[in-house]
């Protein structure tokens, strides 16, 4: 069952191409990163289907996908989890996985935790 929509596609992939144009003038607004992040984490979803690993991306959403094995309860088994500014320059392209968790932007553990082979995302 793929995930339920809750950004309709247009919409988060406005909010997305808002936030790349406004992080080069530095003027991002709240409203669009929450929209943005939480788009991407449903994308993410929709390419990554499966319960195996939570990305958490605070205070603006989380979501479990990836195949493995199932999550119901408590802390899942794996945990990625960032900031706004970080997911979505790995979403967009901008910055590398790998340079990413070098600089300790990413905090990520347990198995199917690396990224790195769905990122960025093509939106």
């Amino acid at each position: 069952m793929p995930p339920r929509r809750r950004i309709p596609v247009a919409a988060g992939r406005a909010a997305v191409a808002r936030w790349a144009a406004l992080t080069e003038a530095g003027n991002v607004e709240p409203g669009m990163v929450a929209m943005a992040v939480r788009f991407s984490l449903e994308e993410l979803a929709a390419v990554a289907p499966g319960r195996s690993l939570e990305v958490r991306v605070p205070p603006w959403g989380a979501v479990q996908a990836v195949e493995g094995s199932v999550h119901r309860r408590g802390t899942p088994p794996a945990v990625v989890e960032m900031d706004a500014e970080t997911w979505l320059g790995l979403v967009t392209g901008r910055l590398r996985w790998d340079d990413a968790v070098a600089a300790g932007s990413v905090d990520a553990s347990g198995e199917r935790s690396d990224l790195s082979e769905l990122l960025p995302l093509t939106l």
